[in-house]
């Protein structure tokens, strides 16, 4: 049953709609009432920032905010779940459900920050989000004297976004098996349903060479400096031929020890992006060979090793990222055009994973500056409380979104409908049962 289906015909669809809407107000109200609360949480974050994989202290703060909600052991939290930094908190009606099987729907957190500048990406802030749209849905789903269909709200806290990509970690655990549709967003300049984030693949590059005098023999030596010093100009030179949509951006983290030893070791770290995994693997192949031809002309040894993970592109889901825009405008957000948003740069994220099993919305959103991402100027804005009003008002967003896809039944087809076509598209098979 859906709300307003047990009323008169001649309420009709209007009625439900229009408890739909109430329900949303209602979601609203409990994310104005959890803002002091949201906002300490946040600060808490950005104030103790920490690397990936080693966010012990943002894990705490979370687990206990959630464990200490109100009414007690209303979530249900499962700290250190998969990962040592990452978290499980779930909310379902009293008694549960024998049948059918409950919407899932999933919350996303981050909270890892960058080296020297902190939460320079505002991770804090989707920490935020996410914690601010569970409590405004549970709190809309309480206000009913009864749940008319099974739902579950879940929240997860996904470590080390910025570096090794935890969120694939956890999609290879099964973390996000069962999850129908899930919710995230991320701090930016403006305010974008969708942004085209990129597949990325890395490489560390190491040579080995040979070391000798470098004025008393030098023919002695194989030079694994030169060989780095070949490679990164033979990338350069590849540029000419590199699709406009790609880049390549990377560092010779090593390259000697002291001018008078021919270097024996030298290593390059390399970032490649393209706008799909299908296009990834022509531009990684294309830098394989410059690397390998500068071993060849040195002498050296070349050792090329992948990073752990790929981040894939994220996928678009115009069916969610229309209703988001539809509530967001109720709430005076501003969003750029379809067609800026689709040619805005981009970066890239482990989310991107997360769309190729399940369908998601990634949106981003103002935090009252024009600073960049990753600047130490972006880092006091995340922590600003002109940030706060924009946070919450993208909760409040994301929430009333959840809500649509709870109540309208042909909404949460069209999204899956589109999950499929992109996969479709792509040329990728959902390993999610």
């Amino acid at each position: 049953m859906r709300p307003g289906e047990e009323r008169p015909v001649e309420g009709g669809a209007c009625a439900a709609v229009f408890e739909v809407e109430l329900l949303k107000l209602r979601a609203a109200e409990c994310i104005d009432e959890a803002a002091e609360r949201l906002g300490a949480l946040s600060r808490e974050i950005w104030s103790e920032p920490e690397l990936a994989y080693e966010e012990h202290h943002a894990h705490g703060v979370l687990t206990r905010f959630f464990e200490s909600e109100r009414p007690a052991a209303s979530w249900v939290v499962q700290p250190h779940y998969q990962l040592v930094t990452a978290f499980r908190a779930e909310w379902g009606p009293p008694g549960g459900w024998a049948a059918p099987r409950p919407l899932h729907l999933g919350f996303l957190c981050e909270y890892d920050a960058l080296p020297g500048i902190g939460h320079a990406c505002g991770h804090n802030l989707i920490a935020e989000v996410g914690a601010a749209a569970a409590l405004g849905v549970k709190g809309a789903l309480e206000s009913l004297p009864r749940l008319p269909l099974p739902v579950k709200v879940i929240v997860l806290g996904t470590p080390a976004e910025e570096d090794g990509g935890g969120k694939i970690d956890l999609i290879e655990a099964g973390a996000f098996k069962n999850l129908d549709v899930v919710f995230m967003a991320h701090p930016s300049q403006e305010n974008a349903a969708y942004l085209p984030d990129v597949a990325e693949h890395d490489m560390i590059v190491k040579y080995y060479g040979k070391a000798s005098h470098a004025a008393a023999y030098p023919w002695e030596g194989l030079n694994a400096l030169d060989a780095a010093v070949l490679a990164y100009n033979n990338l350069s030179a590849l540029r000419q031929q590199m699709k406009p949509t790609w880049r390549v951006h990377g560092i010779i983290k090593n390259g000697g020890v002291i001018p008078n030893i021919i270097p024996s070791y030298s290593e390059l770290i390399y970032y490649f992006r393209a706008p799909s995994m299908k296009e990834l693997p022509v531009l990684t192949k294309k830098a394989e060979d410059c690397f390998r031809a500068a071993a060849l002309a040195t002498g050296c040894t070349v050792e090329i090793k992948g990073g752990a993970h790929d981040y894939y592109n994220v996928l678009p889901n115009k069916s969610l990222w229309r209703a988001y825009i539809e509530n967001g405008k109720k709430l005076g957000i501003d969003f750029i055009s379809e067609d800026a948003m689709l040619n805005v740069p981009s970066g890239s994220t482990d989310f991107g994973n997360v769309t190729f099993v399940v369908p998601g919305i990634h949106p981003y959103f103002y935090i009252g500056s024009n600073a960049l991402n990753h600047t130490e100027q972006y880092t006091e804005a995340a922590g600003s409380q002109e940030a706060q009003f924009y946070t919450l008002r993208t909760a409040k967003a994301l929430a009333m979104t959840a809500l649509d896809v709870i109540f309208k039944p042909e909404l949460l087809e069209r999204i899956r409908e589109d999950f499929k076509l992109k996969l479709q598209e792509e040329e990728f098979l959902n390993t999610v049962e």
